[in-house]
């Protein structure tokens, strides 16, 4: 492991005072002098010999919740620590990333961050995908005084009244999901459907764990404030094999809007069931995850998959680059490219933006601070650096800016300024449409006569 330079420091002041006590020859003065060039020679050494900080990174490189956006995040935090590593490394620190891979399962990734930590020597934990691998492993690194930044995860649950003091996340949490998708609602309702938000009925459904139940949370609240009906509110797990109730149950509710979270597996069974069973519904919107996998929906479904929404944090190549701070369009622009080379695909998924956001920020601002001003990586320094983060709305690849709520407030680590988007899928195209400030199209609502899902 990395020697530390703080622990290096205080080995280097006991060694000055031995000095002081067995030397009554020299001056105190001079041995106060000596002292400080020792402790100054042996910090620098101790930095000249920390040239890299070892980053374990966690996510689902196989099983369903790859194809659910976890392989593109993890392609997204991959491409943005290559082009840091190929700038110099951080104030002349080189990271090394150890991948893991969860295979969809909450125990093994748990298990990996504890191997990473305990027998790699990593100086931190970054990355995963899934809310409820997130939930117990940022538990453990905190319990653990360990450091970790988590990329992609968003269940508010995560952080809230957990009062973690090492963990930190940048993204967005599932209740700004459940806020967005009905207010969009909210403020389309009588302009496109022709009725008042109280006249809405909402149907509610997603997968139960804690990423599922923490969004549907946030619209069962917000649906309500606005006045909505919810005719019906129903989770069900993500490796169900059937869905058929489910679909059922919705069909007797007549819900005009259908809110739904699943990851991709589930999302697709869904489909394929709705339109078997001739389900109709008026518009369908997701929250991430496999609603963030339009390329894989459209492959499946194609024009089936049309006029879908999507709640999500905005890929980065959807925003225009003057609307945000200079040279973070080339950033864009240079992961677009990395990913379409690896892939050959034309569509990027959120997701990829993601995991290359939220790892930059770390590498460009948290991290360069921690080894400037707080003395090295150490979990300490790193809490203390993300902590002093303060960054602008428009500071980011993905348009939001970066505060962490501070110790004390029930959401302790989480980022204050995060705010997801709407966006909706059209001829296999992904295009904003709220909030109104960066759309960058009107949504097609209802959706249009002749598409199979439309009533």
């Amino acid at each position: 492991m990395n020697e530390n330079p703080i622990a290096a420091a205080r080995t280097v002041r006991a060694t000055a005072t031995a000095l002081v006590s067995a030397t009554a020859l020299v001056s105190a003065g001079a041995l106060v002098s000596a002292g400080a060039l020792l402790l100054a020679a042996a910090t620098s050494s101790a930095f000249a010999q920390a040239k890299e900080i070892r980053i374990g990174v966690i996510y689902d490189l196989t099983g369903p919740l790859a194809a659910g956006g976890s392989h593109a995040s993890y392609l997204g935090t991959k491409y943005a620590i290559d082009m840091i590593n190929e700038r110099g490394g951080v104030e002349g620190v080189k990271v090394v990333p150890i991948y893991s891979d969860a295979q969809s399962k909450a125990d093994v990734a748990i298990n990996e961050a504890e191997r990473l930590l305990s027998q790699e020597k990593v100086d931190l934990i970054m990355g995963v995908f899934s809310s409820a691998h997130c939930v117990p492993m940022a538990q453990k690194v905190d319990a653990a005084k360990k450091f970790m930044w988590a990329n992609v995860c968003v269940a508010s649950s995560v952080f809230k009244d957990k009062h973690l003091s090492y963990v930190f996340r940048p993204q967005v949490h599932s209740d700004q999901f459940g806020e967005a998708s009905c207010s969009f609602l909210d403020q389309q309702a009588k302009a496109n459907l022709g009725k008042e938000s109280k006249a809405l009925r909402v149907a509610v459904i997603y997968e139960d764990g804690p990423y599922g139940a923490g969004v549907a949370a946030g619209n069962e609240t917000s649906c309500k404030r606005h006045g909505m009906e919810i005719v019906l509110k129903e989770g069900y797990a993500a490796t169900a094999p059937d869905l058929s109730p489910l679909i059922t149950k919705l069909k007797r509710a007549r819900a005009d809007v259908i809110l739904h979270t699943g990851y991709n597996p589930d999302i697709t069974l869904f489909l394929r069931q709705a339109k078997e069973q001739g389900l109709k519904w008026q518009a369908l919107i997701g929250h991430g995850a496999g609603y963030g996998q339009f390329d894989k929906l459209y492959t499946t479904f194609k024009d089936d998959a049309d006029f879908i929404y999507n709640v999500d944090p905005v890929g980065a190549q959807l925003l225009d680059p003057k609307t945000l701070q200079p040279g973070l369009g080339e950033l864009t622009a240079e992961m677009v490219r990395r990913y379409r080379a690896e892939t050959n695909a034309k569509e990027i998924p959120t997701h990829v933006s993601m995991g290359f956001n939220q790892s930059w920020i770390f590498f460009s601002d948290v991290l360069p601070r921690a080894i400037k001003q707080f003395g090295g990586f150490d979990p300490e320094a790193l809490r203390k650096a993300a902590l002093a983060t303060d960054i602008a709305d428009g500071g980011t690849i993905q348009g939001y800016g970066v505060k962490f709520f501070p110790p004390g407030s029930s959401m302790a680590g989480q980022n204050e300024r995060s705010t997801p988007a709407v966006m909706q899928y059209q001829g296999n195209a992904t295009y904003v449409v709220w909030p109104k400030g960066i759309a960058t199209r009107e949504p097609t609502l209802p959706l249009p006569k002749g598409h199979a899902y439309a009533r």
